[in-house]
C-alpha cells in the first residue's frame, strides 16, 4: 500500500527530496503522496525513506490504498521503465 502524510506534518521539507520516485509535493497546506507513484520505495530502500527522516512520524500507510509487495514492485518497474 502507499503512505500518506497525514495533518501532524510540520512542513519541514525533508520528505519531498528523500523520494526516490517523487510521489511527495507540497499540498496547499501539508505535503502531501501521490498514491500512485508511492512504492514504499520498493525496488529503491528497504525501508519507505520519508519515513525514516521525518521528524514527527507522521507517515502512516494509508489504508485505503492497500497494495502487496508485489504490485509495489510492479509498480516501481513502471514508474522506472525506460522507453
Amino acid at each position: 500500500m502507499s503512505l500518506m502524510i497525514t495533518d501532524d506534518c510540520i512542513n519541514c521539507d525533508v520528505c519531498e527530496p528523500e523520494c526516490p520516485n517523487e510521489a511527495i509535493s507540497a499540498g496547499e497546506e501539508i505535503y502531501e503522496i501521490d498514491p500512485s507513484k508511492c512504492t514504499e520505495c520498493v525496488g529503491h530502500y528497504d525501508e519507505p525513506q520519508c519515513v525514516e527522516v521525518c521528524p514527527v512520524d507522521c507517515i502512516p500507510l494509508d489504508l485505503s490504498n492497500t497494495e502487496t509487495q508485489e504490485q509495489l514492485m510492479e509498480k516501481y518497474i513502471r514508474l522506472t521503465a525506460v522507453a
